[in-house]
């Protein structure tokens, strides 16, 4: 059975050390996977290796046997909209928090789609105080692009960096201006932020609501073409090599997207991408009877698309895996299809989905770990997305082979938008930590 901490558990008190024995070590900061020790102390890693813990242990140390599982730094996802403020009836930093933390993930970076938005200083303080007394795992802000996120006028990309922020986007909204852009990018540039965008022209995918593909015309639907992805995407990788500033395509979704980000990191631009993890692990034809849920945005694509959105991951064309966690309740999800919103939870199931990729043999379990830790770590400026001596001590220990259903009615989220419901998953988390502390713990004997 599952068990949470809870933030009032984490009163300043001494971290009671732990020691996992016999696991296998996964470390993509340093390319280790191998078996061994790990031992926590103070909430920092404080060795690791096949004979750590053999010469005795510190007092009160409790030792996890992990008979060969798996462990790995806490999962970091980089894109998941909490509805608060402003929509709290559809998830809180709290709920949230509990379900990252029952997906493996130490560190959420929340939207600043809210109400109000998170564009100014007062309300980067704000999530960062509200997160300190009610989640259980670590709780990051990305701000706003553009007041208001209208895409007109510039936020205070240094005030925001000092009070928090740990990146800037517009979250489900496109800046069409290309001199809007520019500036942007040259603007962060002078304070190595990064500006992360969803690459789509909204005229393109105006009045869209799947993929553009003959599965659209069978279902009577308007579409999306790849079009509206790559014509944003060419022109906002231009602009980052005319700019020099930091940018990261959010949530590919195409195939034609790829030869052109290939492109401009052969040039030496600083770029990267994500894809969701919906888009790895499902295709336009999961949509079947109309169901809403599978509605997102991006659109799930061709299983070609998909197909080589892998390859991407497997290559290193794609750098970070997220699960685009999109909250929405019954209201804006009982809808005719078209009629429906955006959107689908995923952050409780982000790793679950992803193991797939390695069970199928398509991509290594390090690689796997390494897009959804390590790189979103080092991209946003965060400790932790390895397992060296001193890091701190924000980890996920899993048995990548065990089975289990996602059943709705045991998702953490306050909604229940899953693209997974009722699927067979490979893969379950048995123990988050964060800073030292245990945050949740399956036992599946219980």
């Amino acid at each position: 059975m599952p068990t949470w901490a809870t933030p009032e558990s984490f009163e300043p008190r001494p971290h009671a050390p732990m020691l996992f024995r016999n696991v296998r070590l996964l470390d993509p900061s340093s390319g280790t996977d191998e078996a061994g020790n790990l031992l926590v102390v103070g909430g920092e890693i404080a060795d690791r290796g096949p004979l750590v813990g053999n010469d005795g242990l510190p007092e009160g140390a409790e030792v996890i046997e992990g008979r060969g599982r798996a462990l790995a730094p806490g999962l970091v996802d980089m894109r998941v909209f909490v509805g608060e403020p402003g929509y709290e009836h559809r998830e809180t930093i709290a709920s949230a928090s509990r379900a990252a933390a029952a997906g493996g993930v130490t560190t959420i970076v929340c939207m600043p789609d809210t109400d109000p938005v998170i564009d100014d200083v007062a309300l980067v303080d704000f999530v960062m105080r509200l997160a300190r007394d009610t989640a259980i795992v670590n709780v990051k802000p990305m701000a706003a692009l553009s007041k208001r996120l209208e895409g007109r006028e510039m936020t205070e990309f240094g005030l925001l960096t000092e009070a928090g922020a740990v990146a800037f986007t517009e979250g489900r909204r496109k800046i069409t201006s290309a001199r809007m852009m520019r500036r942007l990018l040259t603007y962060a540039r002078d304070f190595d932020a990064l500006v992360v965008h969803q690459p789509e022209d909204p005229d393109l995918a105006a009045g869209g609501v799947v993929n553009e593909s003959e599965m659209a015309s069978r279902l009577g639907l308007p579409g999306i073409p790849d079009e509206a992805e790559t014509i944003m995407l060419m022109r906002d990788l231009a602009l980052a090599g005319l700019s020099g500033g930091r940018y990261h395509a959010a949530c590919l979704s195409c195939r034609a997207s790829l030869p052109l980000l290939r492109i401009a990191k052969e040039r030496g631009f600083r770029v990267t991408a994500s894809v969701s993890v919906a888009n790895l692990a499902l295709n336009e034809t999961d949509i079947g009877p109309y169901r809403t849920f599978y509605k997102l945005s991006p659109p799930l694509r061709t299983e070609d698309d998909r197909q080589a959105l892998v390859q991407g991951i497997a290559d290193g064309t794609i750098d970070v895996i997220v699960s685009n966690h999109d909250p929405q309740d019954a209201e804006t999800k009982r809808q005719p299809f078209e009629e429906s919103a955006d959107g689908a939870i995923g952050v409780e199931t982000l790793l679950a989905a992803a193991l797939r990729l390695y069970h199928s043999e398509d991509v290594s379990l390090l690689r796997l770990i390494e897009t959804m830790s390590t790189t979103p770590a080092r991209l946003l400026g965060l400790p932790g997305g390895g397992l060296s001596r001193g890091a701190p001590a924000d980890l996920v220990f899993f048995d990548p082979d065990a089975p289990w259903v996602v059943e709705r009615e045991r998702l953490c989220s306050r909604s229940k938008n899953t693209c997974f419901e009722n699927a067979r998953m490979q893969g379950r988390v048995e123990r988050t930590v964060v800073a030292g502390r245990t945050v949740y713990s399956y036992d599946s004997e219980a």
